[in-house]
């Protein structure tokens, strides 16, 4: 791979993204969020509907900065999905691809730039939301979340997972047929996440193997539950009314196999593009 090549079109990705505004109104998005979120935490934090002891306090604040990683989980992951959605079936489609590939560029170049590039803004874009609600729980009610990095770092591996599929389906997929199979990959490890909790909670091993099957071929859900893990504190997980909390917790392999996962599926859509006819 050439660095010429990959930083041409590279450069080229992003201009194209901030001309149709995407990373603005992701930005706006994001901002919008933060401020609902800091607003209502204040409105919390300052006045309560009754006294709180410090225990009860301390754990408000811990079921809030779980809330706002919720919110930045479902952001990142619409961001992961519909920021590169269109970015190579879109320009398959419009002949801007053949163009492209007819100059000295690789088409490896091609698929990997835009990729890259995707993969700077998503990162950065989660770096910014959880920062915003880590600092709002700090400087509105002093409260500090001592695994926020951990957290963020997963959050990024989910995005990134997604962004793979998005982008190695852009290559054989129209525009609004790969973002319904992406949602859908996320959506079946959802349904898969929630089959393996429910089945630990009743002791079904059955059903907690589908649950497992289906995280390791979607494995989003599963480094979502795995941030939550580290997020609340170990007392919180008895208290099996919280919402938010997984009743059952991925391995640290999860994360290996969603960076392998990662790589099998950038591969196979190098591949796919090496042979596709424009």
């Amino acid at each position: 791979m050439r660095i010429e090549g990959f930083t041409t079109i590279a450069r080229l990705t992003f201009l194209e993204a901030r001309r149709r505004r995407l990373v603005l109104a992701s930005l706006a998005g994001g901002l919008v969020m933060l401020l609902v979120f800091a607003t209502a935490l204040y409105l919390i934090h300052k006045h309560p509907a009754h006294p709180l002891s410090l225990l009860q306090s301390r754990l408000q604040m811990q079921l809030a900065s779980l809330a706002g990683f919720y919110a930045v989980n479902l952001l990142s992951v619409a961001v992961a999905i519909m920021l590169p959605v269109d970015a190579l079936s879109g320009e398959i489609a419009s002949g801007v691809m053949q163009t492209l590939a007819s100059k000295p560029v690789r088409r490896a170049e091609i698929l990997l730039a835009k990729w890259f590039v995707f993969w700077l803004m998503i990162t950065a874009y989660i770096a910014m939301l959880v920062a915003g609600v880590v600092v709002s729980m700090r400087l509105i009610t002093g409260f500090s979340q001592p695994h926020a990095v951990a957290a963020a770092a997963l959050l990024m591996l989910q995005a990134t997972v997604l962004l793979s599929v998005v982008v190695a389906g852009g290559v054989r997929l129209s525009t609004v047929t790969n973002g319904l199979v992406a949602f859908s990959f996320y959506s079946v490890a959802v349904v898969g996440g929630w089959i393996e909790q429910i089945a630990v909670a009743v002791g079904n091993e059955e059903a907690r193997y589908v649950g497992t099957v289906i995280s390791l071929v979607s494995p989003t859900d599963a480094l979502w539950r795995r941030a939550l893990s580290l997020l609340a504190p170990p007392v919180m997980s008895q208290v099996q009314s919280l919402p938010f909390l997984p009743a059952s917790v991925p391995s640290p392999a999860m994360v290996w196999w969603s960076v392998a996962f990662v790589v099998c599926v950038v591969a196979l859509g190098v591949r796919w593009f090496n042979t596709r006819p424009l």
